[in-house]
């Protein structure tokens, strides 16, 4: 338990860090993404608004029978992709939310480079 509570500890501190340096604004809005031992979570942010523009989610009808993997992680990319086209945003600012850029995190963000969002 210890471990765990350290984990969390070491991973608040690093997205403490990773906030106090990048902010979005509304021509370059800030894409902060989540993930949990069973699903993913993206939302693009002006901070300057403090407004959320779109959002997506691996629990929505979209990706049923997926969860928690790389695939579902590309399929959530390539969806906010068209979400920030419809919003007519082509370059973003990448916030990992203290996760490591490996995994499911680069998945996300490459299946986000191939539809045209400048990270």
């Amino acid at each position: 338990m210890k471990k765990l509570i350290e984990r969390a500890k070491r991973r608040s501190k690093v997205k403490r860090r990773i906030r106090s340096q990048i902010s979005g604004t509304a021509e370059r809005p800030r894409v902060s993404v989540f993930r949990s031992n069973k699903h993913f979570y993206a939302q693009v942010i002006d901070d300057v608004q403090a407004i959320t523009l779109a959002s997506v989610a691996s629990g929505q009808n979209d990706f049923k029978g997926e969860v928690g993997n790389r695939s579902c992680a590309k399929k959530c990319g390539e969806k906010m992709g068209l979400l920030l086209k419809d919003k007519k945003v082509k370059t973003v600012v990448f916030d990992r939310n203290g996760f490591i850029y490996h995994g499911i995190v680069k998945e996300f963000a490459d299946a986000l480079r191939d539809q045209g969002i400048i990270l």
